[in-house]
């Protein structure tokens, strides 16, 4: 007897994974947000998040998600059961991780963060998925010292606890879409990036190809909890920004893993490609990641003052004075990267001039439009592919930890932050503050790891964005690649 192919079941007839319209999804990812803004227990999520998967039977996987010490978002599928009789003692290989343990002590664990768990679009994710971050842990139960998030989210409960702080940040993130996939890995072939749109600023046509990117990254993320509040093309060629709300500090450092996350997700979906370079066209603007913060406590804004200058507090102006005082110290860890030294050039509004302004965007510190509740500061020199965990570590503990400079005047620019990564580098190193922000260990490594991409890299930055940038570029990391060395 011959067997047909019409004696069997398509295959997604016999399949029941979870897939939830994007409304359901939003308002599970919103209730989830709100949990976390309210501080729920991490006994209380993880009990409520493992119910969840046990009566959840739809679910076949649980995708779980840290960062790198560079910024790299890596991300392991767990078996929905096995995860379930494990959660306690997930375990992975350290010394795969570039910067994070030799061979000779390369395990490490994993602890599931339940307050950081997302319902993602199945059409973008894959049906019967859930998302969760983790921090990193030693073999001894200890915080893993190369895991910034973990540091963060410990200078985050720290200030809450003892000065009752709550950590606010927002980041504009800009971007760049390209023809073609893998634009990136594919440069030192073909030399150049390919626009996908010239429209320029605030222009596009609805159904070309940048808006159909925009308008469908939009839509993942509101179903993701991201709350939306504007998107639009940037001044440069197939620019873009897509802009959501405040979150706390963590939880704002997490979305902007995802936000990379689900546009380099999109664009591969239209077999284009979502870069994040800062610079990876000379001649027209780069990308940057405006990062507005501010600091509450009781629910109310503490950089608010209707009587002070530009309507700050005091409390405020001492916050902008220690990052204008540290802002070459910290420049490494706001521009990570050889090509981000290329964006800090003064004639596209480059954010290079250490000072605050109201007005001038050449400053590094703006302080925008605001009133009680959205008064905020703008750290503008920060480059779409620094560590989100590392800039928001850096700008928080230096604003409200560091030293208090002295300035004549925070509004006039007495220095300049390097033009190029070998000054950065060295301003870093020689530093005390950055040996304080992240131990001196974990300083060398960092170090170490962006001298290493800087001398595969031609010395002298030049008027032409050099295969080697990209190629080495940590965002666009291959390990064949930095093995031909």
């Amino acid at each position: 007897m011959t067997i047909g192919a019409d004696r069997f079941a398509p295959a997604n007839e016999l399949r029941d994974f979870l897939m939830l319209p994007y409304a359901e999804l939003e308002e599970l990812n919103l209730r989830a947000k709100q949990q976390r803004k309210d501080r729920a227990t991490a006994n209380q999520m993880q009990d409520e998040r493992l119910r969840y998967l046990t009566d959840e039977k739809r679910i076949k996987a649980v995708t779980v998600l840290f960062s790198d010490l560079e910024g790299r978002l890596h991300m392991l599928d767990y078996d929905k059961k096995f995860l379930l009789k494990n959660s306690d003692n997930l375990t992975f290989d350290g010394s795969s991780i570039r910067g994070f343990t030799p061979q000779r002590e390369s395990d490490l664990r994993l602890i599931l963060d339940w307050s950081a768990f997302y319902w993602a679009p199945s059409d973008m994710f894959g049906p019967g998925k859930v998302l969760v971050f983790a921090n990193v842990i030693d073999r001894d139960g200890s915080p893993f010292a190369g895991d910034i998030r973990g540091m963060l989210k410990a200078l985050s409960t720290d200030h809450y606890q003892k000065n009752g702080y709550t950590l606010n940040a927002a980041n504009e993130i800009e971007g760049f879409l390209f023809q073609g996939l893998d634009a990136e890995r594919c440069y030192h072939g073909t030399g150049k990036f390919e626009y996908v749109n010239t429209g320029g600023y605030y222009h596009s046509l609805p159904g070309d190809p940048l808006r159909t990117f925009i308008d469908t990254v939009a839509e993942v993320q509101r179903a993701m909890g991201f709350e939306n509040e504007k998107d639009h093309p940037e001044v440069a060629p197939s620019q873009f920004e897509i802009n959501y709300s405040y979150g706390e500090v963590v939880a704002a450092a997490d979305q902007i893993q995802l936000y990379k996350l689900i546009c380099r997700q999109v664009a591969t979906r239209l077999g284009m490609t979502a870069s994040f370079l800062p610079k990876p066209v000379v001649g027209v603007n780069g990308s940057g990641m405006h990062t507005n913060v501010s600091v509450s406590k009781n629910g109310k804004n503490l950089f608010w003052d209707p009587k002070g200058a530009e309507k700050l507090s005091p409390f405020a102006w001492q916050f902008v004075d220690r990052i204008l005082t540290a802002g070459n110290d910290v420049c490494l860890m706001l521009n990570s990267s050889v090509n981000a030294y290329r964006r800090l050039d003064p004639h596209f509004e480059a954010p290079n001039q250490i000072k605050a302004s109201a007005v001038d965007r050449g400053a590094m510190i703006r302080i925008p439009i605001g009133n009680e509740g959205s008064a905020r500061v703008e750290v503008r020199s920060v480059a779409p592919d620094a560590n989100p965990y590392m800039v928001l570590l850096a700008v928080f503990k230096t604003g409200l930890e560091g030293t208090i400079g002295k300035h004549k005047n925070l509004r006039q620019a007495e220095r300049y932050l390097p033009d190029n990564i070998y000054d950065s580098l060295r301003a870093f190193r020689e530093s005390e503050w950055t040996t304080k922000l992240l131990s001196a260990d974990v300083k060398t490594r960092y170090a170490d790891l962006k001298q290493a991409s800087a001398d595969r890299c031609p010395r002298l930055l030049g008027t032409v964005v050099k295969a080697q940038e990209v190629q080495y570029h940590h965002e666009v990391y291959n390990q064949y690649l930095w093995n031909l060395f």
